[in-house]
């Protein structure tokens, strides 16, 4: 009865044990993964989006900038017509 009580025992603190390690190595990273992040538009994509008429919209702050210093500059944004962003609630900058 000892013998089996003893074996029960091990067995019992080598699973916790071993859930507890699994558990610690299978939560998600604290840091944001970068196939999230938004590529940045290249020079290129600028020019083309200028060429058509798009403002840039900075996500994070709701203005956009129809050109000037920010357009498709800020880490957060993407490009659309001018209508699409009065229609979403955007703002335009006041100073470029």
């Amino acid at each position: 009865m000892k013998t089996r009580m003893s074996r029960w025992l091990v067995t019992s603190v080598i699973f916790v044990a071993s859930a507890y390690v699994f558990a610690q190595t299978t939560t998600a990273p604290s840091a944001p993964s970068t196939a999230t992040a938004p590529a940045k538009p290249s020079d290129s994509d600028i020019a083309a989006a200028k060429a058509a008429g798009k403002v840039w919209v900075n996500l994070d702050t709701g203005v956009y900038h129809k050109d000037g210093r920010w357009y498709g500059k800020t880490k957060n944004g993407k490009f659309m017509s001018e209508a699409d962003a009065k229609q979403a609630g955007y703002k335009s900058a006041k100073r470029n």
